[in-house]
């Protein structure tokens, strides 16, 4: 049976009732990122626009829709951490995204304790599973086909530093459904839990 495909394309307009973009490339990791301004006022922010890019060195990036407090940090001070967003932090997550003034520190709006990193001077999210304290590699101010600049800014960072809560790790395996992160799904409101109800293993062929 033949599929009955709905088509568009982008230019033209999605037609439906919410652009289904973000809900097809779903779920996305969360990039939990907290930065620090030059006079040293804390932000923390979330961006689903998030990976892991390499494995050695380990590159991370996230972009912004917009240059941001986030962005603006680390372009002055070339280092952020990322914290892993789980189930039992969601709502303080959540809480994080709000549009605040510059000089509000976000994890005292979310009412988040702070863990003071090795390597970099912005804070960890307490309570986070795991975090990767990291440096700027490149900013780069993303582009349409046709070369023209969009308000969009992609961050690569190396993670120079990371942390992992013990509890995490089982015969020295992360295991990753154990912290119950959270991810962005479609529409206004969706994300998703990782369980270990959601978990099946297929290996590589030889």
């Amino acid at each position: 049976m033949t599929a009955d495909f709905h088509f568009y394309e982008p230019t033209q307009g999605h037609r439906l009732a919410h652009d289904p973009l973000n809900a097809i490339v779903a779920p996305r990791p969360i990039g939990w990122i907290s930065t620090v301004s030059t006079d040293g006022v804390r932000n923390l922010a979330p961006y689903s626009f998030f990976n892991l890019f390499n494995y050695r060195p380990p590159l991370i990036g996230f972009s912004s829709t917009g240059w941001k407090d986030s962005v603006a940090n680390v372009e002055a001070t070339g280092e952020f951490v990322w914290n892993l967003a789980t189930r039992a932090q969601a709502e303080a997550m959540n809480a994080s995204s709000a549009i605040v003034a510059p000089e509000i520190d976000e994890f005292v709006h979310a009412g988040l304790a702070a863990l003071p990193s090795r390597l970099v001077k912005p804070d960890r999210v307490a309570g986070s599973p795991v975090q990767f304290e990291c440096r700027l590699t490149q900013l780069i101010r993303l582009e349409t086909k046709e070369g023209h600049a969009i308000d969009q800014w992609l961050v690569m960072g190396e993670a120079v530093a990371i942390h992992i809560d013990r509890a995490m790790l089982e015969n020295g395996v992360y295991q990753t459904a154990r912290p119950h992160p959270i991810l962005r799904g479609g529409g206004p409101a969706d994300y998703f839990e990782i369980t270990e109800g959601a978990l099946f293993r297929m290996r590589r062929p030889g």
